[in-house]
Parts: C-alpha cells; sequence; structure tokens
C-alpha cells in the first residue's frame, strides 16, 4: 500500500513539497556510520507526497501500438502486468503532448480530453494491484513522423499520416529523417502550454507522478545540447539560454500539478559526442531544476546524433545517476543494463541511486519484483489470484486506494 497523500486538483495550496533530498527518505547519506542502516531494494523510498513500498520502477517503454494517441487493450495489459508483477511505480512510454509530438503515428498521446478515459482505465487497474501510476510527457521534436522500429523507421509520408517535424533547427537526425521546420520563437509558448495542458489531464486521469522527457535527442533535448542548438534568439546560444525550454517547461507542468505529486526529469547525461551535452551539464542543469520543482533525475544518456560513441556494459550509466545525486544534491533513478537483483540491490545499498528502472529486463521477466524478492530474501505482496503459487508466508495484495 502507498502513503499518499490526498491532493486538491488545480490551485491546490497544501503545505511545501516532502523533497526526497539525495538520500533515503531525505535522511544525508553521510547521517549513515553502519551498513545496516543503508537503504536496500525493497526499503520503502519518499519522492514527494509519494511513498513507493520498494524502489523498483518500470521505465517508459515505446510500444507503438495507438491509433490517433489513444491507449489500447494493448497499454492495459502491458502496464497492467507490470503491476501484477509488483513493480512500485509504473511508467508510460513516450506520451506526446502534442499530435505533431509523436515519435510515430503509433505513439501514445494525451493532447485531447477525449485521450483520458482509457487512461484512467489503466491507472486504475495499476491501483488496484497497489501500484503507483506514472506518466512520461514527451515531444519528439525532430525526431517525429516516423515509422514503427519494425517497419523501418524512416521518415512518414504526409501522404500516409505523417507530418512536418519540428525542431530547433532544420538538420534532421539521419538522411532517412524528415527533414525538420525550426520552430519560430514566438511558437515556443505553445509547446510549453501543450505541456501544461497534458499535465492537467494526467492529473485528472489520475497518474500519481509526472516524469519530462528530456532525452534520447527528442526536442527538449535538443534543446539542450549546441549540438542540435544553434539558435541565436533566447533559446540558442549560451547555457542559460538553451535550458531555456526545460525550465519553461518544468514551472509550466509544475504550475498545475499538484504540490504534493512528484516531477521527474529523464535527461541523457551526455551525448557521448565531442563538443555535445556533457555530465558537467547535467551535473548544473540538475541543480537548476531542482530549484524549479523537479524531484528526481532519471539518468539515461545519448540518442541525439549518429556518432555517439557510447561504452556500453552492466550498469554503463549508473555513474551519471551516482555523481549528480552527489553533487547536485537531488534524488536520481538509475537506468540501462541493470538486469539482476543482485545489481539492482547493489546500486541502492551503494547509494550510487535512489531507484532503479528497469525496461529490457521487465519486458523479458514482467514478474521480476517478485522474483527479486525471493532472491533477496525478501518479501512482497502477492496477487490474491496467485498466492497458490507464491513463496510461503507472503502476504496478499492489498489495492492501493483513491
Amino acid at each position: 500500500m502507498y502513503a499518499r497523500r490526498r491532493l486538491a486538483r488545480r490551485g491546490d495550496t497544501g503545505a511545501a513539497p516532502v523533497s526526497s533530498g539525495a538520500g533515503d527518505n531525505g535522511e544525508s547519506a553521510r547521517n549513515r556510520t553502519r551498513p545496516d542502516q543503508m537503504p536496500s531494494l525493497f526499503d520503502p523510498f519518499t519522492t514527494r507526497g509519494l511513498t513507493p513500498p520498494h524502489r523498483i520502477v518500470v521505465s517508459p517503454m515505446c510500444e507503438y501500438s495507438s491509433v490517433d494517441g489513444f491507449a489500447t487493450d494493448w497499454h492495459l495489459v502491458h502496464l497492467g502486468s507490470r503491476a501484477v508483477g509488483g513493480a512500485a511505480l509504473v511508467i508510460t512510454e513516450a506520451t506526446a503532448v502534442t499530435a505533431e509530438g509523436r515519435i510515430s503515428p503509433n505513439d501514445l498521446g494525451i493532447y485531447t480530453d477525449a485521450h483520458v478515459e482509457m487512461l484512467h482505465r489503466i491507472v486504475r487497474f495499476i491501483h488496484g494491484q497497489g501500484g503507483a501510476a506514472g506518466m512520461q510527457l514527451a515531444h519528439a521534436g525532430r525526431k517525429g513522423s516516423t515509422a514503427r522500429p519494425w517497419e523501418g523507421h524512416s521518415a512518414v509520408p504526409e501522404a500516409e499520416g505523417g507530418w512536418i517535424p519540428v525542431g530547433p533547427g532544420h538538420e534532421p537526425f539521419s538522411e532517412t529523417y524528415p527533414v525538420p521546420r525550426a520552430l519560430e520563437t514566438d511558437e515556443i509558448g505553445g509547446i510549453v502550454d501543450a505541456f501544461r495542458d497534458a499535465a492537467i489531464r494526467a492529473r485528472d486521469a489520475g497518474f500519481d507522478m509526472l516524469e519530462l522527457h528530456g532525452a534520447h535527442g527528442y526536442l527538449i533535448h535538443e534543446f539542450l545540447s549546441p549540438i542540435t542548438n544553434k539558435r541565436t534568439d533566447r533559446y540558442g546560444g549560451s547555457f542559460e539560454n538553451r535550458i531555456r525550454l526545460c525550465l519553461e517547461t518544468t514551472d509550466a507542468v509544475r504550475e498545475v500539478w499538484p504540490e504534493q505529486s512528484p516531477l521527474w526529469l529523464r535527461i541523457s547525461a551526455t551525448d557521448w559526442v565531442p563538443g555535445g551535452w556533457d555530465v558537467d551539464d547535467a551535473v548544473e542543469l540538475s541543480r537548476r531544476v531542482r530549484e524549479h520543482g523537479v524531484d528526481l533525475i532519471d539518468c539515461s544518456s545519448g540518442g541525439l546524433a549518429l556518432n555517439q560513441q557510447i561504452r556500453l556494459g552492466p550498469g554503463y550509466q549508473v555513474p551519471f545517476a551516482e555523481r549528480i545525486r552527489r553533487e547536485a544534491h537531488i534524488a536520481t533513478g538509475a537506468v540501462g543494463l541493470i538486469t539482476t537483483a543482485q545489481q539492482a540491490d547493489e546500486i541502492i545499498r551503494q547509494e550510487k541511486a535512489d531507484c532503479v528502472l528497469l525496461a529490457r529486463e521487465m519486458l523479458r521477466d514482467p514478474y521480476f519484483p517478485l522474483h527479486a524478492a525471493q532472491q533477496l530474501g525478501g518479501k512482497l505482496p502477492w496477487p490474491a489470484q496467485y498466492l497458490r503459487v507464491a513463496p510461503d508466508g507472503a502476504p496478499r495484495r492489498q489495492s492501493r486506494g483513491d
């Protein structure tokens, strides 16, 4: 069961936010002196007014299975099965804030009120399994209007349902991607407004947390990186100008998102390209957004440039989470090639991150949290329907309740 305050809707004037800080439930790491005081994978974790019972989170994963932005039965089963599997927090795929902000014509969207009903059904199911529901808000920028990966991932012509994507400039991601239209300065406010409106819809659908997608070469990341942002207006040039869209979007969402509900930001901590966005930039951005109401940095990397040189390996992005946590004094999530219970637990115990976000491993094993608890000697609640095969003494799962 989650400890989450009942929240007012827009205009909430509740108490000051409960910060997750850069340690377990706000406790400073330097105050701990014994190993048994260190957090573990199955300890609760507070992020503002939400306290998941453990630290395994379902990372956003594009499914390319929507029609006109609507969630379908596939999303209910995909996200719902991870909730059945015991995930503490289940986050939707990158959910477009405008139709033109989709990666493909088959992306999930939240750019019309009609999208809310099915999303609310999914949230209810996740809550019924004792889980919290999160949504990642996104705009694809210049990487929009492309086919699904299994259909070639190249440009979709306008005659076949595609569109002209937008970005900070005119340069396409690759020669097979569409050529974007550069956003005019006075158009950028409309993008910010779209994120705000999407946050209101996510709130009305019942989501418990939001994550802004500022990674993987999509619009916010395109503005952050000097590789793709060569603008000469107030959104380009200096570091302060390049982070402006990110900060304005954060402020707009935080304005309408309930005070006690967490807001996370996914970033690419580095472009993996010389002269691009790097970890120093990521640390400074994390400091800035913390002051604008972001509660956790979800630390990914890359996705902006074809000539990136990623050094892959188990947990290869964990050092980014560890450094940002230490230097920016903000909670972080670790993601990327985290594949075993022991590895995930070690990340938490060594205080390299406050939670782990699993994607591909959750595709391979939707019940990873239940299996991890067994391997590490912990006990998670099981669905009543599955108690006949649960470990001895496993408690029956309760609905989170609303």
